[in-house]
């Protein structure tokens, strides 16, 4: 949980009740506010913030109890509470960014602008000034998460199923024709979605003109300290880093997909059907490794085992993941994080069991919610969920408007720089492994992370790459589906296993569509998380392969670290980077440099074939 993740929802019904439409009485009051708005100053924009910090403390730890207590004791008794207190904060939260627009000709220094910057960009849809529409808006998104939300696929028999139900097929299968009338079931369920949609953007964009920006998609970029249209410009660089590697993988993926299906499915010249990769939305391979794994993929221990054979529960799987902070001189966690966390399944009631990382006071009451499972894979996880807490403990000291990562990219790239470095060498060091294999059974582990990491790259990139241009204009409500399926086929060289139209509207079928969820933030974070890795190996001294390296034991890469974690937002993402790995700009060369093993197994793997599409 961070700070300003507001229910979109409740978000925009509070806009409604705020916003209504201007009678001339409110058009006189309009104009002396513009007259009092040349008249403010920058010590009115401080006592502001000041009030407001103090209103935000309070309302951020009411919620925070309530969406608590909602997700481990999950009632209609409780989720009312929760959609109570949410309500009260986003209420507040609108009229705070109405307020905070209201100093946008002032002249301030840097800081109370940024503080302000934060206010208003914590809309994620900004809704227009006008009750009806913006009523008709909340509507929308309400009807859209629903339709997502409520989706199932029935078949003819009658029997249906629901997403996590067609889902686990389309990983297990490996029959052509099942995996298809999963794909094309789901993909049902957000025809209906279009003209929804359609409406929903006009409206927003309306919103986004209202607070000063060309439209709601360079109101988004505008949150990443740079002009909108060059953030465009270097996620696009970054990608052309990652591309090379991208399509070694897709080569050598397409291959083995055409040898288990035929040329006559899955031509060795074309984009791979994206129904065959083991996801409903082909944005990681994973779930195919068995198919193109190497004959020699054993990496030679099984962590899963280890971890039953050294006696670790649940919480010895934890008091370890700490340990690994402790080694990088991060102060212990708080005895109130092992007697307030949710580590096992309850039996006696229903909980949210996704893994999620917790700060309920913006202080030290720092806790994890997660049923854990004793496997290799949660004990990563743990490692994973960790480093949120750490990170949320580090900018606790900043002010409440920048208690929150560099740039949303951060967070999830830290939780996942930390699991990195659960490697074999710090698995025999914990006393998990007795020897640490040789590195000629590293290509299985590089080539299953790679069909997840890299395979989810292009994917990560596009989905806003589309939503942009929806926003800006550039694609049509007539060109919604033609289009997405062109950029799937250019970044991920992946097609439609079936004739699409524009009765169809595939992004829905996608959760971040429907429900207005920013996508960027997961690619930064695949970006950022090996550029931290990288960094932070050559901090502690490492000299050996870097996806072999550990930080653990090393107090000068948990200093450098910690000393960037305690930026908060509270200066650029550029220069939080800038603090850790020497320069401000994003470089994937790290990822090359962790996949360059796989690299020259795939080069030799994809020799007579022909790459590309």
């Amino acid at each position: 949980m961070t700070t300003f993740n507001l229910s979109l929802t409740t978000l925009l019904v509070s806009s409604a009740l705020l916003l209504g439409g201007c009678s001339p009485q409110q058009q006189q009051q309009t104009t002396a506010g513009q007259a009092e708005q040349k008249q403010l100053s920058e010590a009115d924009a401080i006592a502001f913030l000041k009030d407001t910090e103090t209103k935000l403390v309070q309302l951020y730890k009411e919620s925070n109890r309530a969406e608590w207590i909602y997700s481990n004791f999950i009632t209609e008794d409780t989720a009312s509470l929760a959609a109570d207190v949410n309500e009260k904060l986003t209420v507040e939260m609108v009229q705070l960014a109405t307020a905070a627009a209201k100093f946008d000709k002032v002249a301030l220094s840097a800081d109370s602008r940024r503080k302000l910057d934060k206010l208003k960009l914590a809309l994620t849809l900004p809704a227009p000034q006008d009750a009806a529409k913006t009523a008709e808006m909340a509507k929308i998104v309400a009807e859209l998460g629903g339709m997502y939300g409520k989706g199932k696929y029935c078949k003819a028999d009658g029997s249906c199923l629901s997403l996590g139900e067609m889902s686990a097929i389309m990983a297990s299968s490996r029959d052509y024709d099942e995996q298809l009338a999963m794909w094309q079931g789901w993909r049902e369920i957000s025809k209906p979605m279009r003209p929804l949609y359609q409406r929903l953007i006009e409206l927003t964009n309306e919103g986004a003109k209202e607070l000063g920006y060309a439209d709601t998609g360079a109101m988004w970029r505008s949150k990443y300290d740079m002009p909108a249209d060059d953030f465009a410009k270097e996620l696009d660089r970054v990608w052309g880093q990652v591309k090379p590697l991208y399509e070694s993988l897709h080569c050598h993926v397409r291959s083995k997909l055409s040898a288990q299906y035929g040329a006559d499915k899955v031509p060795l010249d074309k984009p791979i059907p994206a129904h065959l990769l083991g996801n409903m939305w082909a944005q990681s391979w994973g779930n195919v490794y068995d198919l193109v794994a190497p004959k020699d993929a054993d990496p030679g221990y099984d962590v899963t085992e280890l971890l039953a054979k050294h006696n670790y529960d649940e919480i010895k799987m934890v008091r370890g993941a700490e340990a690994f902070f402790s080694s990088l001189g991060f102060a212990p966690l708080p005895d109130t994080f092992y007697q307030r966390s949710l580590f096992i399944k309850p039996r006696d009631r229903d909980v949210e069991c996704h893994a999620s990382a917790w700060d309920l006071d913006a202080k030290d009451d720092l806790r994890i919610k997660m049923c854990i499972q004793r496997t290799g894979e949660e004990f990563s996880v743990i490692h994973h969920e960790l480093g949120h807490n750490y990170y949320q403990r580090a900018y606790k000291d900043q002010p409440v408007y920048y208690q929150e990562s560099a740039n949303d990219g951060f967070h999830e790239a830290i939780g996942d720089t930390i699991a990195l470095s659960v490697t074999p060498d710090y698995l025999k060091q914990i006393g998990l492994l007795d020897k640490v294999p040789d590195e000629s059974k590293d290509i299985g582990l590089l080539l299953k992370m790679a069909m997840d990491k890299i395979a989810f790259v292009p994917f990560g990139l596009l989905v806003d790459q589309w939503r942009w241009q929806v926003f800006n204009g550039q694609i049509t409500p007539e060109q919604y589906n033609e289009a997405w399926w062109q950029l799937r086929e250019k970044y991920q060289g992946v097609a439609a296993p079936v004739a699409r139209s524009e009765a169809d509207f595939d992004p829905g079928a996608k959760y971040h569509v429907p429900g207005n969820v920013p996508y960027t933030r997961y690619f930064l974070a695949h970006i950022l998380q090996f550029q931290f890795h990288k960094a932070l190996c050559d901090i502690a001294g490492n000299e050996g392969a870097v996806h072999r390296c550990s930080i653990y034991n090393s107090k000068e890469a948990g200093t450098k670290l910690n000393q960037m974690l305690e930026m908060g937002s509270s200066q650029s993402w550029q220069q939080a980077l800038e603090v850790v790995t020497g320069k401000p700009e994003m470089d994937a060369t790290a990822i090359l440099a962790y996949f360059a093993p796989l690299q020259a197994y795939l080069d030799e793997q994809n020799k007579g074939l022909q790459c590309g599409w």
